[in-house]
């Protein structure tokens, strides 16, 4: 069984115990999030497809861990004008672990 959940702007396919990385939630290390903002179900009793979401559904996931992404370096250089810009950014992510699928 998988589902196709909506998270942070980004749509996932999730399984039962997956571990997945998502935009961070405001919830601690051990806490239990649920995700309601589900598109899609798929199992052994066919496919269901919400439009856009399916009502009663939701994917139950407990946070592993908060952290940052690797640094992506951003730089800005235009030639023969003497102009260049390094910036960098590391962006925030939840580490979560399906542990259910209702639909």
């Amino acid at each position: 069984m998988y589902a196709v959940v909506e998270t942070g702007g980004k749509q996932l396919k999730v399984s039962q115990g997956d571990v997945v990385f998502v935009e961070k939630l405001k919830a601690e290390v051990g806490e239990t999030v649920v995700l309601e903002k589900v598109l899609l179900v798929a199992g052994d009793d066919g496919v269901k497809v919400g439009q856009p979401l399916l009502t009663g559904a939701k994917v139950t996931a407990k946070v592993e861990g908060q952290g940052r992404d690797k640094k992506v370096v951003i730089f800005k250089y235009k030639s023969k004008k003497n102009y260049h810009k390094k910036q960098g950014h590391r962006q925030p992510f939840t580490k979560l672990r399906i542990e259910s699928i209702e639909a």
